[in-house]
């Protein structure tokens, strides 16, 4: 047996069979990450995944900031 020799499958056969796109065929993102940030200016954030599809407005949430301890608004921000 030679080294390096070894009968193998093209790479990109191999994702076709497994059921992956071929290259070039990529499918466009159908959410994306945005950042809830607090209100109350502490600089405390969440991260969420947002339908970029269906949801177009802003999104406001109240959740709890733990650096003032209490329940504040939480807008929409881009991530960086």
């Amino acid at each position: 047996m030679k080294w390096g020799f070894t009968k193998r499958k093209p790479a990109e056969s191999y994702m076709l069979m497994r059921g992956f796109p071929a290259m070039g065929d990529k499918k466009k993102k159908t959410f994306m990450f945005i950042r809830l940030i607090s209100a109350a200016g502490t600089g405390f954030f969440y991260v969420k995944k947002k339908s970029s599809k269906k949801v177009m407005e802003k999104l406001e949430f109240r959740k709890y900031d733990p650096r003032v301890n209490r329940h504040v608004l939480f807008t929409e921000a881009k991530m960086k």
